[in-house]
């Protein structure tokens, strides 16, 4: 275990009253009996820079929610390969004169579909064009996937994604939002990166019984296409599967400093996440 003085976690977002971060760390920490204590501060990305810096030596880490997870790349010290791959960090690990920063989104996503079922995927669809979106693309890559079809209300925010693509050796396309597919082609999976769901979209009861839906929302839950999807007897994943699942890799690093280092007991450590939030499921 690291530093033990340091025992201060935090999330960090703007909104982030609704989260459920502290609850699930909790949680966890107190079946890992480390006394650390995990909150919770509205900070935009204009005011993270001040607000890291006035961090005293009891803070241990933070978790990162929107709009900070591209915010917080120059303040960082350090980084793992997956921060420089996605473009995009979620997690930082303070010490001395240190800030390292973690992504733990895209093995989050991959375990929640691999606990879901879904070991493989060819195609996806995917709504919205933010961090997260990028992080869902990498995972999406990491399970095989060859063809991403972005939805993104504003189209020039997904040229990234299309660079990512590219350099990860997925086609990329580009849709504005609420333009069909005409193809016709069901994906493997429809992935939503919208944070309060995607209430404005329909799909076909072809797509919907066959492909899985990843729905990154969470509050409210079921979502309008979550809501869809069962309607149909379709396969869904939560935003609390990603949450949790994510978080895992952030316990991790807070922890040991590495994130493929499992957590003792971790299968204990995850159920009682779970039951920390089964009102929500």
């Amino acid at each position: 275990m690291r530093n033990p003085e340091r025992t201060r976690l935090a999330v960090l977002g703007s909104p982030i009253a609704h989260s459920l971060s502290p609850t699930i760390h909790a949680a966890a920490y107190r079946v890992l009996d480390t006394g650390w204590d995990y909150g919770a501060h509205d900070v935009t990305g204009e005011s993270l820079a001040s607000f890291v810096a006035a961090l005293d030596d009891q803070w241990r880490g933070l978790s990162l929610t929107m709009p900070l997870k591209r915010d917080v790349l120059p303040l960082l010290t350090a980084r793992d390969e997956m921060v420089d791959r996605v473009g995009a960090a979620n997690t930082v690990l303070l010490g001395d004169s240190l800030v390292s920063g973690f992504n733990t989104d895209v093995r989050g996503a991959v375990e929640s579909f691999r606990r879901a079922g879904v070991a493989t995927l060819d195609s996806v669809h995917i709504l919205g064009a933010g961090a997260t979106a990028a992080s869902l693309l990498i995972a999406a890559v990491e399970l095989g996937a060859t063809h991403a079809l972005i939805s993104a209300r504003t189209v020039e925010r997904a040229e990234p994604l299309v660079v990512l693509g590219a350099r990860e050796g997925i086609d990329v396309d580009v849709r504005p939002w609420g333009i069909s597919d005409r193809s016709h082609a069901v994906p493997d999976a429809v992935i939503s990166t919208i944070p309060q769901g995607a209430a404005d979209l329909v799909f076909p009861e072809d797509v919907r019984s066959r492909s899985t839906l990843f729905d990154v929302a969470y509050d409210p839950w079921p979502t309008p296409l979550a809501r869809a999807w069962s309607d149909v007897g379709g396969r869904v994943i939560s935003g609390l599967d990603l949450l949790i699942n994510q978080a895992v890799g952030q316990i991790r690093v807070f922890l040991t400093g590495d994130v493929e280092r499992p957590l003792p007991d971790e299968e204990s450590v995850i159920a009682a996440m779970w039951e920390s939030v089964a009102s929500r499921h």
